[in-house]
């Protein structure tokens, strides 16, 4: 009897040790994992909303990069870390529903290694072409094509530009090549050269040369049309149903972290978004201000896991 009381007191000690974290959390700076190179659109995002989210927490928040394997190494550090909410991740789209798709040793899973926090923030994707192509619509891509196979750029293999494009080519029976780049840059760089016709980038990453006249937007991927680029059509008006890919940046902590704490970072992170002056900074750096709760965040994996391994089994694409 005295051994049962000795271990319910045990018990209720670190259950009030807990409560008692979690009531004064944070008391020191909060790491924020980027897992990709400075000056791409998952660091951008992260170090404009890191200043944000400092003064909701009261804490500073450090950004540390950490790139490697489409943001692979970056999730895996951020599973190893002390489950207690001083180490997150933000991480885009394709690390979260197309990397454990494509590595068989990947070392995380998205829906049983992590807390999710919320999505803060996204970005569309959108088809370019040089402006002295005869492209000016998916109808004339899905038409050219079927003459001589048209290569199509992305910022990487097994990146969320390469899968959609996958998908374009099941569902129009368009004759697409794809060419992976590291990164944005050099892939717009050979657009702009017109040694590639086609590119799928993000909004973030093309909009400076949109406007600088020097590639040409066709389509957007996303179900509806970018307020930034408003008379560009979707794919869906293009004439293929359903068709629907943009990035979104959603925030984790690992696996275990307590309730309260984690209810702490995600108020933090609905009220960041919540604020017009975030979603101006957003607006301004190319981004949509979108907010999903850590319930919505999920299903929006689990149904994107779903979406992605359809055409990836479809496009018999394996990374390692």
């Amino acid at each position: 009897m005295k051994r049962m009381i000795r271990v319910a007191i045990a018990a209720l000690a670190v259950l009030a040790s807990v409560s008692a974290v979690a009531q004064t959390f944070p008391t020191r700076p909060i790491t924020l994992v980027a897992p990709f190179p400075p000056g791409g659109s998952t660091d951008v995002l992260a170090r404009l909303l890191a200043s944000r989210l400092e003064a909701r927490l009261g804490q500073t928040v450090v950004i540390d990069n950490k790139p490697g394997a489409n943001g692979a190494i970056g999730a895996a550090a951020v599973t190893r870390a002390a489950p207690d909410g001083y180490t997150i991740l933000v991480m885009g789209a394709s690390s979260f529903t197309i990397n454990p798709l494509l590595y068989k040793t990947i070392n995380y899973d998205p829906l049983n290694s992590f807390e999710y926090l919320g999505v803060a923030g996204g970005t569309q994707l959108v088809i370019l072409t040089n402006p002295g192509t005869r492209i000016g619509s998916v109808a004339d891509i899905v038409s050219q094509s079927k003459t001589e196979s048209l290569s199509y750029g992305s910022f990487g293999s097994g990146s969320l530009p390469h899968i959609a494009g996958e998908s374009l080519a099941q569902k129009t029976g368009a004759n697409l090549m794809h060419v992976p780049y590291k990164g944005s840059a050099p892939a717009l760089m050979d657009l702009i050269g017109n040694r590639i016709p086609l590119s799928i980038e993000t909004l973030v990453a093309a909009m400076p040369q949109i406007q600088g006249g020097k590639v040409k937007p066709v389509a957007v991927l996303g179900a509806k049309r970018s307020d930034k680029l408003p008379n560009i059509p979707t794919v869906q008006e293009s004439g293929v149903a359903g068709f629907d890919f943009e990035t979104w940046f959603g925030f984790v902590a690992p696996k275990g972290t307590p309730q309260d704490v984690t209810a702490r970072l995600s108020e933090a992170i609905r009220d960041m978004m919540a604020d017009p002056a975030t979603r101006m900074a957003l607006d301004s750096a190319g981004f949509d201000a979108r907010y999903l709760s850590p319930i919505a965040f999920r299903d929006q994996v689990e149904r994107e896991l779903q979406r992605n391994m359809a055409v990836i089994a479809a496009a018999q694409i394996r990374m390692d």
